[in-house]
């Protein structure tokens, strides 16, 4: 990366403050997110609206911040209150529908001369429902046919009008303005010291424009033609930066030396998969291959393993570890959660048998020992696991962010296995690394299907593997959205669906939003150091207003449990799990759940991953819409896990026509997780595809759609792994090491390798 001094003439990174004034400057900074003049340039027009064009009003989305431009139907006054209050009531259309604008108090006269019926204009504001209308509570307007304002008037009428990602502080047309007066102030210095990241040859070749001209189109466009052009060429900024900086990081990989780690014939790794009591499935051999491949050379692997919930990814990792031990190395696998460690911990040695018992009496000859260490674990027991570690008696251990302590060390760890990649920072995982002679191997694992094109944004500095193929004898999963609100007798049967269940002998889980104890309403940090290590997220990944309507608390585990225990299903064995309870407390109802000892597990998403228990067949999640498609999709793979056919049903309040019900239709539609991570993603819209809520910094991805940009995405791969190939340092390309610096700043490049 380039110094301060080489960037600082750099006209993207000058402070909006010296352009526009303090008070837009720091309401930008405060609202958007836009510190610089690079940071407002590429705050792109959301869509363009023009003249003759009208928006459709039936298409708002609830309870955001839009931009409409429209026509006054009609307004009138209402009195209230026995005639101490009034409000004015203004309706626009546009042909598609209709939306409400809603004025109180003394300014209801002032808006009333202002906003007639046939007059058009501009009209922001946070869409909101009131008696079932769509309704924008004082809107900030401009209205577009005033002989007054011809400036405006000429310019909707003779160009594409942009309407921008807005806020209540910012209108669409306040961040228009000063687009403007940033365009022109760099059109005056003939944009002097603005770095293209795109080689000449490169920008030619594709018949891009330059740089300056694309944003002056994208924001200023006279045709839709140019808008076309303007975001061919800055799609592929950001495309090729991106790609850039994931090149470089897999060429630094490539350098660092590595023991190769090859298995022993007759060693561990054949006893145990002699002990397989069936047969891998071709994915599973397939991507072993792979993985195998990477032990073997003298460089560090590097590679994503994803795969749907039940392929196999565990098999697959516990094979390459037990080739790593073969080598004469240790493993460790890093789990995000407690429960998540003491479950792998338990599914490696159930499954190893007496290989898992190496130096103990009854242990297998080339078996060896696997360990669990935890936050939470006896002062005696972890010393013990601590030394087995540090002598190598241990050739497997399964652990918390306990295992990145100082104190932690290792006899020669030679590969590392991160479950749940998207729980881990990357200080954490290179914490981990660190502890090896020499950088060990490092296998990501993650459940969550990402498509190729994400796949290659944001784990672009890995090799990736796809296991999607389940194993024989995995039953198909029957999944059925259950609106509760309108017919409660749907409710009614699904827990008799769960009872039925229960008297054929099988378990069902029932999934909570919310624990529902006192603990809850503390602020976070209050729960101290040792909470935050029992670390279970015990939160839905996304909530959605379906109607607009304000919406009830989510419904708790605790208070759950004890309604289903005294009613529906009075008789069963009803027991609670979430993330609050001891960790000897959580293992103990697991250990009776697996054990077939609880009927109904009533719980928060702390089962979302690594649970297994092939007896259970039924899943309820309540509150289904406020839990994002994804994570339904992870919890439904908790059952079906056995040869009986699993049944996972949707609880939701939401009326049909709202978006949360869509989602909910989806994911009740397919098993394919990869086609519903597709669909999650296309919901999100603007969503931050580097994960802007876990990482806190803006992503550079602004214009890039990476489900429909497929193809730029694959070739930008392509041409920036040339470009770092020929000249790893950048040192013919200053200004691609410019734009490096200011379009993907150092915080930002390292969050590429959390996901």
């Amino acid at each position: 990366m380039p110094s301060t001094e080489t960037t600082r003439s750099e006209p993207l990174r000058e402070p909006l403050k010296a352009l526009l004034g303090g008070n837009t400057a720091k309401a930008m900074a405060d609202h958007l997110g836009l510190h610089t003049v690079g940071d407002l340039l590429h705050h792109y027009p959301r869509r363009y609206a023009e003249r003759g064009e009208l928006t459709r009003l039936s298409d708002l989305p609830l309870d955001e911040h839009v931009t409409v431009v429209a026509r006054i139907h009609d307004a009138r006054v209402h009195k209230f209150n026995r005639g101490k209050g009034q409000r004015l009531e203004v309706t626009l259309t546009d042909g598609s529908g209709r939306l409400q604008l809603v004025f109180f108090g003394r300014s209801v006269h002032y808006h009333q001369r202002e906003l007639l019926p046939g007059k058009r204009g501009m009209f922001a504001g946070k869409v909101g429902v009131f008696n079932r209308k769509l309704q924008l509570s004082h809107p900030d307007y401009k209205l577009l046919d005033e002989e007054s304002d011809q400036e405006t008037v000429e310019r909707f009428a003779n160009a594409l009008l942009p309407l921008y990602p807005a806020c209540r502080q910012l209108t669409s047309w306040n961040i228009e303005q000063s687009v403007s007066t940033l365009l022109t102030a760099l059109e005056a210095t003939g944009w002097r010291g603005l770095a293209d990241p795109l080689p000449e040859a490169l920008r030619t070749q594709r018949g891009l424009i330059p740089l300056p001209e694309a944003f002056e189109k994208v924001h200023r466009p006279r045709t839709k033609a140019d808008i076309g052009q303007a975001r061919s060429r800055l799609k592929w900024d950001e495309a090729f930066v991106l790609q850039v900086a994931l090149a470089r990081r897999r060429a630094k990989e490539t350098e660092l030396p590595a023991v190769p780690r090859r298995p022993t014939p007759g060693g561990l790794l054949e006893a145990f998969d002699a002990r397989l009591p069936f047969t891998l499935t071709e994915g599973q051999q397939r991507v072993s291959r792979e993985i195998f491949a990477d032990l073997a050379t003298e460089h560090p692997m590097h590679r994503l393993l994803q795969g749907e919930v039940g392929s196999g990814k565990t098999m697959v990792a516990l094979r390459a570890m037990l080739a790593t031990v073969d080598a004469g190395g240790q493993a460790a696998m890093l789990a995000p959660t407690e429960v998540l460690a003491q479950q792998h911990h338990r599914s490696v040695t159930e499954m190893m048998g007496e290989l898992a018992e190496g130096g103990m009496l009854g242990g297998a000859e080339q078996g060896t020992k696997v360990v669990l260490l935890t936050g939470s674990m006896g002062a005696a027991a972890r010393r013990k696991a601590l030394l087995d570690l540090a002598t190598g008696e241990a050739g497997i251990v399964v652990g918390t962010h306990a295992l990145i302590e100082d104190k932690v060390t290792f006899d020669d760890l030679g590969l590392v296995v991160v479950d749940e990649q998207h729980r881990f920072g990357v200080e954490q995982r290179d914490a981990l690394r660190s502890k090896g002679k020499q950088p060990p191997h490092l296998l990501v694992m993650t459940a969550t299907p990402i498509p190729r094109t994400v796949a290659m944004t944001v784990f672009g500095d890995l090799e990736i593997s796809v296991l999607d193929q389940l194993p024989a004898g995995r039953s198909p999963i029957a999944t059925h959205v259950v609106p509760a609100r309108d017919k409660p007798h749907f409710l009614s049967r699904a827990w008799e669906r769960v009872r039925e269940e229960a008297e054929a002998g099988h378990q069902a889980y029932v999934v909570c939003p919310r624990i529902g104890d006192d603990e809850e309403d503390k602020a976070p940090g209050a729960r101290g150091k040792r909470a935050a290590e029992l670390e279970e997220v015990d939160e839905p990944e996304a909530e959605e207003d379906g109607d607009g309507e304000e919406k009830r608390p989510p419904l708790a585990v605790l208070d759950i449990a004890a309604q289903l225990a005294a009613g529906p299903l009075a008789g069963l064995r009803v027991e609670a799990l979430h993330g609050r309870m001891q960790p000897e407390a959580k293992d103990e109802v697991m250990r009776r759940f697996a054990a077939g000892e609880v009927d109904v597990l009533v719980a928060t998403t702390v089962i979302e991953v690594g649970v297994n228990v092939p007896n259970a067949t039924g899943m309820v999640i309540m509150d289904a819409d406020r839990f994002g498609v994804s994570q339904l999709h992870q919890l439904r793979g908790r059952v079906g896990r056995g040869s009986a056919p699993g049944l996972c049903l949707l609880v939701t309040d939401m009326p049909p026509e709202s978006p949360a019900r869509t989602r909910l239709d989806a994911v009740a539609a397919t098993l394919d997780g990869f086609e519903l991570s597709r669909i999650d993603l296309e919901q999100r819209r603007e969503g931050d595809v580097l994960g802007q809520a876990q990482s806190g910094v803006r992503s550079s991805l602004r214009m890039l759609a990476v489900i429909d940009d497929e193809d730029i995405i694959a070739e930008a791969r392509d041409e920036a792994a040339g470009v770092v190939a020929a000249d790893p340092g950048l040192e013919s390309h200053p200004e691609l090491r410019t734009a490096l610096a200011a379009l993907l700043d150092a915080e930002r490049e390292e969050y590429l390798d959390k996901g």
